[in-house]
């Protein structure tokens, strides 16, 4: 390690020269506070910027042990910090003048969900904290100017280390209730398996977005109001007394007129797999963390899915226990993400009547009468619905705006009348007696098989694999894209780089063919839960652009990627 005056030697010396001259500055220096870390130099100043850290340590930074050692609380104190990080780099960036991205500073840009990352990483023994971000070197052209990057390094940086990292330059009581709230939810997370319940929304969250492209809550929206018969009350370690809605395990159907708040109800659910900020609204909508969202996806790739329990004796004898297409239709895509989501150990759907098959989902009376069960090779979703819960303990929430049929299946009936859940369970299955079900022959007894195994189609090496993410949606390796616009529960872009980095590494290192999809996964898991992201990255430096994904995403990932061998 060397000092800071060494670094503004090599500043001094460098200044003037050619571009690559920079390269000189690789190494960690003591700034007294912290450690300044140069991990990676971009090679132009117009490329990628430049990868940095700041290393405090944990008898400096000086947060309490109880916020930290607790790995909900660790995952919100890094949240929070790395926002606090990112204000105030955002009012240095570019102030330092250059070239092309000269003098631009930025880290992750955390949206309304907390996830773990790379960006910001707390150790929970010693309180060390890291912090990842992107430095623009500046130049003139292409040539060195390193008296403005001085400028970022012993005027601009140290300002923004001191005023974010730091405990005491921090609010003790904000930075205690960030850990504290992170705690409450992962208390409600666990009164959710006690307790029989899928979700848990609570009395006064905000569901409603201020659009479609943001995920801050609509100023003057309706608060949720729970119905008296759905009340639960709780006793959070911090909070106290808090009440709301409890989603039951079974079937839940969402109903209601257009715009009255349907789809906006099982979003907030979609998304209450993952904790929330304070002041997001949905703070304390929980959901099983294992809850998928299903919908129809045309066109994807399926490559050996036991759809035999939908779809079965195809007019072209196509295999349905083993099924294949490059090019799916929107009902037996949706076939496999429910198979696929079993796969992965889901233990709730949650289903749109808007995203999904119409024909997977239901066929109506007239349907049955034209066209005979015995040619038709879809049993839909309706007829397996209660199955699906006996059997393998797989709840089901659905929103429904035009099929009623699903008040005879539905073991709760919630109805959002302007934003404002109601039950009416009693009264719609009085409703529904009058319009009984066509008499039908029950489907047969069929188990999905998950014994597919997931092979590299050829021998890799990490180095030369080629990896870039396109927003949210999708992953490119070696021009090969994989397409995960419809796998809504990615929530940022950084949870689709950790998964190419993922699939990058499970290629050369897991996917050989003799284990199968669920055990690739769990070594995969396990492999994250002992040694993190970093396991992961081939590189010498941990990258600061990485989140977290679950468990689902990681199947449903590998199970779009067109050029594995299943």
């Amino acid at each position: 390690m060397q000092s800071q005056t060494e670094l503004r030697n090599i500043l001094q010396r460098i200044d003037h020269r050619g571009y690559p001259a920079y390269k000189d500055t690789r190494g960690s220096y003591d700034f007294r506070n912290y450690i300044l870390s140069i991990d990676h130099v971009q090679g132009d100043p117009f490329a990628s910027p430049s990868k940095v850290s700041v290393h405090v340590r944990g008898a400096a930074a000086g947060f309490p042990a109880d916020l930290y050692q607790m790995k909900c609380r660790r995952t919100a104190l890094e949240d929070y910090l790395l926002r606090q990080f990112g204000r105030e780099l955002e009012k240095v960036s570019f102030k330092a003048k250059g070239s092309g991205k000269s003098g631009l500073l930025s880290v992750s840009r955390c949206g309304q969900e907390v996830l773990e990352r790379t960006a910001c990483q707390l150790d929970e023994k010693s309180g060390d904290l890291v912090l990842r971000f992107e430095v623009g070197f500046p130049a003139n052209g292409r040539t060195v100017n390193s008296r403005e990057l001085e400028k970022i390094f012993f005027e601009f940086l140290p300002q923004c280390v001191s005023r974010s990292l730091f405990y005491k330059a921090l609010d003790a009581k904000t930075v205690k209730a960030v850990a504290d709230l992170a705690e409450d939810q992962e208390f409600i997370r666990s009164q959710l398996k006690e307790r029989g319940l899928v979700a848990f929304v609570a009395d006064g969250a905000v569901l409603p977005r201020e659009s479609g492209v943001s995920g801050r809550p609509m100023k003057g929206a309706v608060r949720f109001e729970s119905p008296a018969s759905l009340s639960v009350e709780l006793e959070l370690p911090h909070h106290g007394k808090l009440t709301g809605m409890g989603i039951r395990r079974g079937i839940t159907l969402i109903v209601g007129g257009g715009y009255h708040g349907k789809s906006t109800l099982l979003k907030a659910l979609e998304l209450g797999v993952y904790s929330h900020i304070s002041g997001d609204g949905r703070e304390y909508v929980i959901t099983d963390d294992t809850a998928v969202k299903i919908r129809a996806e045309d066109g994807r790739s399926i490559q050996k899915v036991d759809i035999s329990m939908f779809i079965s004796n195809l007019p072209n004898k196509k295999d349905t226990k083993k099924f294949c297409t490059e090019d799916a239709s929107g009902s037996t895509s949706q076939a496999a993400n429910v198979v696929e989501a079993m796969e992965a150990g889901t233990q709730a759907f949650l289903i749109d009547e808007d995203t999904s098959a119409t024909n997977f989902m239901i066929r109506d009376e007239l349907m049955q009468r034209v066209v005979n069960r015995e040619d038709e090779p879809i049993t839909p979703f309706i007829d397996r619905i209660e199955e699906l819960y006996r059997e393998y303990g797989i709840s089901t929430v659905l929103v429904a705006g035009s099929s009623g049929s699903y008040f005879h299946k539905a073991d709760c009936v919630i109805q959002m009348n302007q934003y404002r859940p109601v039950e009416i369970t009693e009264s719609a299955k009085a409703e529904a007696e009058r319009f009984p079900m066509p008499p039908s022959q029950p489907p047969r007894q069929t188990k999905p098989q998950f014994a597919r195994c997931v092979k590299a189609d050829r021998a890799f090496r990490e180095d030369r694999m080629k990896m870039k993410t396109m927003g949210r949606d999708g992953i490119s390796i070696n021009r090969d894209t994989i397409d995960v616009r419809y796998v809504e529960q990615l929530v940022d872009s950084e949870q689709l780089a950790a998964l190419g980095y993922l699939l990058k590494y499970a290629q050369c290192h897991v996917f050989d063919g003799k284990k199968t999809m669920g055990q690739a996964v769990d070594y995969l898991e396990k492999l994250l839960a002992e040694k993190g992201l970093a396991a992961i990255c081939e590189s010498s430096y941990l990258p600061c652009g990485l989140a977290m994904p679950r468990r689902q995403e990681i199947f449903a990932c590998v199970n779009r990627y067109r050029k594995l061998m299943i």
